[in-house]
């Protein structure tokens, strides 16, 4: 990969403590699949995973739990899956769209687009943001493992280092 200009100052090496909360009205511990491959990928890059939650698709219950990781002082980051579409039961959008303090749109940008070359005009469907909550960087993603999977290699852990950076500055 050719270093970009702005490389010197981009710490990509840095790691973090991660939370990974599954909402879903279906999920349990034993086939949170969505939940399992966020874990896999994050130990797999050193980030410690400190927390781990599944949660009822409610927006009272998953506004106090995010509250609740976002001021754990052992909590850097929240990755969120499950809840990002548009049925009656997907909350995850409208949720975390009030709470977020700074918003990355680009994420859900490039999540549909890349989503776009995998799954065609689908990809529409997909409400995944990214954002601060103070200094807790938060990711929301669909519940499926593919999805997961794509979000996860393609842009919450190549660039997550540089993230970390940034948002305790």
């Amino acid at each position: 990969m050719t270093a970009l200009p702005s490389d010197h100052d981009r710490d990509l090496s840095r790691r973090g403590n991660v939370a990974v909360v599954t909402l879903s009205d279906t999920r349990t511990e034993h086939n949170d699949s969505g939940g399992d491959t966020i874990v896999e990928l994050t130990t797999r890059s050193g980030h410690l995973i400190v927390n781990r939650l599944i949660l009822k698709e409610d927006p009272v219950q998953m506004k106090q739990a995010i509250e609740q990781l976002a001021d754990d002082p052992t909590v850097q980051v929240i990755l969120i899956t499950g809840g990002t579409g548009i049925s009656r039961r997907d909350h995850t959008y409208e949720t975390i769209a009030e709470m977020l303090t700074r918003h990355l749109p680009g994420y859900g940008e490039l999540f549909r687009m890349l989503s776009y070359q995998e799954i065609g005009p689908a990809a529409m469907l997909s409400r995944a943001q990214a954002g601060l909550l103070g200094q807790t960087l938060l990711f929301t993603m669909p519940g499926s493992p593919s999805a997961v999977r794509l979000a996860m290699e393609k842009l919450v852990l190549p660039e997550l280092g540089h993230l970390l950076q940034e948002s305790q500055r």
